[in-house]
């Protein structure tokens, strides 16, 4: 038994049903039903008709059963270091104890303060020194070129 499939919607033609179809340049088109032919001269394009095998085929429709789901590559997580720590300083810091990092801290902060308490001693050191002038004391007034309170 010859079966043949119908150009507009792909369905099976079993013999002595359907129609044929031939056009001006000798091409010939098999139909299942007045609805296809019907279709097919109206110039409807069967890729945008839902039920047609063609749109079925482009939309990937009832195939699920027969092709299995791609498997997707899970993303690798990498543990790199960042700039100014190397991976072995930062694994370091993660795995130490609260107690240690709030030493660590109170070190920190008494550092700080000597540094600063350094540096406020040596700014004052060269300041206590007043400026030494042997010119004559100038009033404002006698600055900007004043007669005097004339």
């Amino acid at each position: 038994m010859k079966l043949e499939i119908d150009s507009f919607s792909g369905y099976r033609i079993y013999p002595a049903k359907g129609k044929l179809f031939v056009r001006g340049d000798s091409k010939i088109f098999r139909f299942a039903s007045s609805k296809n032919s019907s279709l097919f001269l109206q110039r409807k394009n069967p890729r945008k008709i839902a039920w047609t095998q063609v749109y079925r085929r482009m939309h990937k429709k009832g195939i699920t059963e027969e092709v299995a789901k791609k498997r997707s590559r899970r993303v690798v997580k990498h543990q790199r270091g960042i700039v100014g720590a190397d991976l072995a300083a930062i694994a370091a810091k993660r795995n130490q104890t609260a107690a240690v990092r709030s030493q660590q801290r109170l070190a920190a902060i008494q550092k700080a303060k000597t540094e600063k308490k350094e540096k406020e001693a040596k700014k004052t050191k060269p300041s206590t020194r007043a400026p030494v002038t042997t010119a004559p004391k100038i009033s404002k007034q006698q600055m900007k070129g004043g007669k005097g309170g004339r």
